[in-house]
């Protein structure tokens, strides 16, 4: 799923910005509802909000690769790149690492 989201996010013909909006206002209230589901355990709202978790992070991988594909610009120098490299593949880690566990959460046996 990460794979093929990065792939649409690379290869889109359409600036993916719109998106971007949206899915750090889902992603503020994923965090809000992880918070409030420490304290509340509810096992159709853990389901709900792991598979918005997987919608949002799904969103955010595509988004963060078009950002990071429009961010490249050849007549920068070394060290400019080496930063936004870094970042890039430090977010990309990010959205990898919860989609990840956004989709054990919402696979996995509830026992």
């Amino acid at each position: 799923m990460f794979g093929a989201m990065a792939a649409y996010g690379t290869v889109a013909k359409r600036s993916l910005a719109g998106w971007g909006q949206f899915l750090f206002m889902g992603l503020i209230g994923v965090v809000l509802a992880s918070f409030v589901g420490i304290f509340w355990h509810n096992d159709a709202f853990q389901f709900v909000l792991s598979f918005i978790g997987v919608i949002v992070f799904a969103g955010l991988t595509a988004w963060d690769t078009q950002k990071i594909k429009e961010m490249y610009d050849p007549m920068e120098d070394g060290t400019v790149v080496g930063r936004k490299a870094v970042m890039g593949a430090l977010t990309l880690y990010l959205d990898f690492i919860n989609l990840f566990l956004f989709m054990l959460r919402f696979l996995g046996d509830r026992r």
